[in-house]
């Protein structure tokens, strides 16, 4: 895992962080960055409830990148940016595999439970998460890479 980092916290109590990590696309990668960058929040300050709340959303958008933008091919870079300024945090998860599809974010409807045990979903929860903890969701598709960014009020 390649990172860069820079963290600050001012006497007045303002938060300052920005680091950058760019790890190959895998499962153990996903539990490692997500690991690196939580930690590294919480050293800057931000509350643990809070830095779980990232942690589910990071692991469920970098998981995303693995198995869907990636997927059976050639696993590929996933850089993820960090930027924390008071109580307000942003990222950005940028990769080179496929597109969502028609280029846009899924709904993130929570999945039908009301259905006998055999017939519940295996999926369908990721984006329902990723939308429901995180402030601010966008995607973008920049030509051939994906970028998807993540606000949060810390």
């Amino acid at each position: 895992m390649n990172s860069a980092a820079r963290v600050r916290q001012d006497s007045d109590s303002r938060r300052h962080a920005r680091f950058a990590l760019r790890i190959e696309a895998s499962e153990i990668n996903t539990r490692s960055v997500v690991q690196s960058v939580c930690g590294r929040l919480r050293l800057a300050g931000v509350a643990p409830l809070r830095a779980g709340d990232i942690e589910i959303v990071l692991a469920e958008a970098i998981n995303n990148v693995v198995e869907h933008a990636y997927g059976q091919s050639e696993p590929g870079p996933i850089h993820i940016s960090c930027s924390l300024r008071n109580d307000r945090l942003d990222i950005r998860i940028n990769d080179e595999g496929r597109p969502l599809p028609d280029e846009r974010l899924p709904p993130g409807r929570v999945a039908d439970v009301d259905v006998p045990l055999n017939d519940l979903p295996e999926g369908g929860f990721g984006w329902f998460l990723i939308r429901s903890l995180a402030t601010e969701v966008r995607y973008d598709r920049c030509g051939t890479r994906n970028q998807l960014s993540l606000r949060f009020k810390v």
